[in-house]
């Protein structure tokens, strides 16, 4: 089982499911923060997902416990108010 310290900058954060979620901009405290997207309703704004969720770190690849979609759900403002 990995940990949040394993995590780097630049991997790639994907679900149980496989589905992506995002790339590492940086961590912060206990969770990850994931670079601002491009389009859509958060455009620009960094989201946050929390560090409990990892699972596995490998080969530049963070998988977290929720599938794509519920990760989604559990993502979080930098002031800890969910995103969504």
């Amino acid at each position: 089982m990995s940990t949040l310290a394993d995590v780097r900058v630049g991997m790639t954060v994907i679900g149980a499911d496989g589905a992506p979620v995002g790339k590492v901009a940086a961590i912060t405290g206990d969770r990850i923060a994931l670079e601002a997207v491009e389009a859509g309703q958060h455009a620009g704004h960094t989201h946050y997902v929390p560090g409990g969720l990892v699972t596995i770190v490998e080969d530049g690849t963070v998988r977290l416990s929720a599938t794509g979609a519920n990760a989604v759900l559990l993502d979080e403002e930098q002031d800890g108010s969910s995103a969504d």
